[in-house]
């Protein structure tokens, strides 16, 4: 149900699809924890017997998916797009110096920060992600930057100053998906941080930490994508 709700989403913001007649609502149910104390959890939500959340139910085969190319988004949805000409062959980034020269998750990780072009990044973050499930790069250690580089157009302003809908001179449909863009780039960019900012701990997170967060800033780069795709062809940049 999730999932179709989630396309549903992602059709309706796309102007791909009409809207659903109706939205589902989740109840919440209470499952009472040891000690008397109620736990609100989602239907989707597993427990043990005595209430205790159990991991989510997917996770193993979702690390365990192959490298996701469909990058692009088609009249039917998500489609497969090939990789960017430098990050042709196995190696993933052989013939870009800049990522050549990258020897860790981490540093990846600081580079995807540094990188102030929005697709860019998307497009840095899928490289790394294809590195590191080829295990051509170990985890290694970096220093985060302070701050996640941004592009000098457009400004960032207070929330306050955000014009409203009718005010922004954009369809709708294009002021969603750009405010979407925004929230998909910072979530590349969290994503990101963890990697590198964790990574002095390497060795008491274990990989599986470092590798999961690499796997949501490759999927967020790949929303991300769809969004600049989709406004672009609405003659938004």
């Amino acid at each position: 149900m999730f999932r179709q709700l989630q396309l549903h989403i992602h059709l309706c913001l796309l102007n791909l699809a009409p809207a659903p007649a109706s939205v589902p609502r989740l109840r919440l149910f209470s499952l009472k924890r040891p000690g008397g104390k109620g736990a609100h959890l989602s239907p989707s939500s597993s427990a043990t017997a005595d209430g205790v959340p159990r991991p989510w139910f997917g996770l193993h085969s979702w690390r365990e998916s192959p490298l996701n190319e469909n990058r692009t988004w088609g009249a039917d949805g998500p489609q497969h797009s090939p990789p960017d000409p430098s990050s042709s062959n196995a190696t993933y980034g052989s013939g870009d110096p800049a990522l050549d020269a990258v020897s860790s998750l981490a540093e990846f990780g600081a580079l995807v920060l540094s990188t102030p072009d929005p697709m860019a990044k998307a497009r840095v973050s899928h490289v790394a992600f294809a590195r590191w499930l080829r295990r051509k790069v170990p985890v290694g250690e970096f220093r985060p930057p302070d701050r996640p580089a941004r592009p000098s157009k457009p400004p960032l302003v207070s929330m306050r100053d955000v014009p409203a809908p009718k005010n922004s001179g954009l369809p709708l449909n294009a002021y969603m998906l750009h405010n979407l863009a925004h929230v998909e780039l910072n979530a590349i960019d969290l994503a990101w941080d963890t990697v590198v900012r964790f990574s002095p701990l390497r060795e008491a997170l274990g990989e599986q930490f470092f590798s999961d967060f690499a796997h949501v800033a490759d999927e967020e780069s790949r929303h991300f994508s769809w969004c600049a795709q989709r406004l672009a062809e609405l003659g938004c940049r």
